[in-house]
């Protein structure tokens, strides 16, 4: 098969890489720097197993900056580009996805296209109006960051939002391609398959509240909140995945994914969505108000990143943390490598410490949502709720 992937983001780049082991795969993004480094072999995300596999495979994959080069020959177009969530529509803005649809239609209108970017229920139905076709379905994915293409390469479900020839063809092109043979293959309507990925997400975002929750009743009565989650999480129905406390859930997609959730409750009674959004912004409140109440003169964040082995801090739950506590007058210095190897300085006018020696000495408070051993020298100095060293 020849398939072009448009967006070399986590779930493009990840879905480019498993493809190509059996396909003929051309990535197309506006990116310069991410596209060379395909063609280079360089991982432009931070993924493991992509590296490995762009050591040690054969891959038949490409990546290109024009469009044309991309879609003429393309006899599946998989598109996920990025869909930010706006806050003033209240819901995703899929410009991204409009301007490659229209890329499309203009270069190889018969290509099968799969819309693996996230997106409002009842959005492809809509977009397959506009372009009077059939050769449009949704198929979502359950990627993590730092893991995106072992979630690839085993599947815990297909899904599909399309019943069909093409859509059959497509799930047998994914389910070839990874190393789990025995996928649940699941058939629906888009829309379906639309929502399927957003009450996942948001269902996922249910779990880490609920523990945060339990986390600040038991800090603020000041109990073992290690031994009350032990406990819980022994009950085969609960299970101890996802019950590590954090600073809130963050990332690439829980946020967003959960706010569009809500928003397509809009004529629809709820409590518990909207309790679900909710909940987030009430433990970040609740934590950096323990770390005000210490009255420190210098706070020191420790990592921006969401969760360890990652590159991304984009939404991460520290710095909302960090934000209410500068809010405060508070001084906030940080050390993010990320950051620091890019030679940026400062982060929202708070100075990036590329020495970690030096941070350590200069900050009153560390605050860390994911617990390291580079922090134990300074226990005494470290604020966390990471009780399981886990993310």
């Amino acid at each position: 098969m020849k398939i072009a992937v448009a967006g070399i983001g986590y779930v493009g780049l990840s879905n480019a890489v498993l493809l190509s082991k059996e396909n003929d795969v051309i990535a197309y993004d506006i990116d310069d720097e991410k596209v060379s480094k395909i063609n280079t072999r360089v991982a432009p995300i931070e993924d493991k197993d992509i590296q490995s596999f762009f050591k040690e495979k054969k891959l038949n994959l490409s990546a290109t900056l024009d469009p044309m080069t991309a879609f003429l020959e393309a006899e599946y177009v998989i598109i996920a580009t990025p869909t930010n969530y706006d806050v003033k529509t209240n819901f995703f803005n899929t410009e991204s996805i409009e301007k490659t649809l229209k890329l499309i239609e203009e270069i190889n209108p018969k290509a099968v296209i799969v819309i693996k970017s996230t997106v409002p229920v009842g959005y492809t139905d809509s977009i397959r109006k506009i372009y009077t076709k059939n050769n449009i379905f949704f198929s979502p994915e359950f990627l993590r960051e730092g893991k995106a293409l072992y979630d690839n390469l085993y599947p815990s479900r297909i899904i599909v939002g399309q019943i069909s020839k093409d859509a059959e063809d497509f799930a047998n092109i994914l389910s070839e391609s990874s190393l789990n043979k025995e996928n649940e293959i699941i058939f629906m309507s888009s829309s379906e398959a639309e929502a399927v990925k957003l009450f996942s997400n948001t269902y996922l975002a249910m779990r880490v509240a609920f523990f945060n929750e339990l986390d600040s009743y038991a800090e603020f009565n000041k109990l073992d909140s290690k031994s009350i989650i032990n406990g819980v999480s022994l009950d085969p129905r609960i299970g101890s995945h996802y019950n590590n406390p954090s600073f809130g859930y963050g990332g690439y997609c829980l946020p967003k994914d959960t706010k569009q959730l809500y928003a397509n409750y809009t004529n629809v009674p709820n409590n518990l969505i909207k309790a679900i959004v909710d909940a987030n912004s009430t433990r970040k409140d609740f934590i950096s108000e323990q770390i005000i109440q210490r009255n420190p003169k210098v706070v020191g964040i420790y990592r921006l990143i969401m969760k360890s082995n990652s590159d991304n801090f984009r939404t991460s739950s520290i710095q909302g943390i960090m934000k209410r506590i500068k809010a405060k007058g508070i001084n906030v210095i940080i050390f993010e490598p990320v950051l620091s190897k890019n030679n940026e300085t400062s982060f929202f006018n708070s100075p990036v410490y590329s020495d970690i020696d030096k941070f350590k000495k200069e900050a009153d408070i560390i605050v860390a949502n994911r617990y390291c051993e580079d922090l134990t020298t300074v226990q005494e100095k470290v604020y966390t709720r990471d009780i399981f060293g886990k993310d």
